[in-house]
């Protein structure tokens, strides 16, 4: 297991134990501070004063925590704080930054039930990706190719070309 722990920005997909449907994390407590675009624009970074109602939908579908006969009432989430946050930074908002393993606290449960099930970010394949392959692990993803033979041959080996005036 890693012990890697990724920041959350814009995007990422949340969930709460009480709800029936995932919702987006929507960063509105900061502008300044960006995340996984080359140009550094278009990800905030979730932190500690995204609180209330950060969610682009705004909801969860349905709260288990609110019974109501044969069903439940509509889950309206109201975060009032976040576990598990990367303390070590503290944004120009006074926030510290969210990882996927931060927990959002609901006012309705009074504890931390909202996690997250994606942090937001996008990858983006970089030259050295291709690099460092490792031959074991392309074997295993795709055992039927060779990597290291297909990346010794030449393509254009034993190709004739013929011209032909008319």
């Amino acid at each position: 297991m890693s012990s890697e722990k990724f920041l959350v920005c814009t995007g990422a997909m949340c969930q709460c134990k009480q709800g029936f449907t995932p919702d987006s994390l929507n960063v509105l407590s900061q502008n300044k501070y960006y995340i996984n675009d080359q140009g550094g624009s278009t990800k905030l970074i979730g932190n500690t004063m995204d609180l209330g109602l950060p969610f682009k939908a705004g909801t969860f579908g349905m709260c288990k925590l609110q019974p109501n006969g044969s069903s439940y009432n509509p889950c309206v989430p109201s975060i009032t704080g976040w576990d598990g946050a990367y303390e070590k930074a503290v944004l120009g908002n006074g926030g510290q930054i969210l990882t996927e393993e931060s927990k959002g606290i609901c006012a309705i449960a009074g504890s931390p039930v909202i996690e997250f099930i994606t942090n937001g970010q996008m990858g983006a394949p970089q030259a050295s990706n291709f690099e460092e392959k490792d031959e074991n692990v392309q074997s295993h993803l795709n055992p039927l190719v060779n990597l290291m033979e297909i990346l010794k041959e030449d393509p254009f080996d034993g190709l004739k070309i013929e011209i032909v005036k008319k």
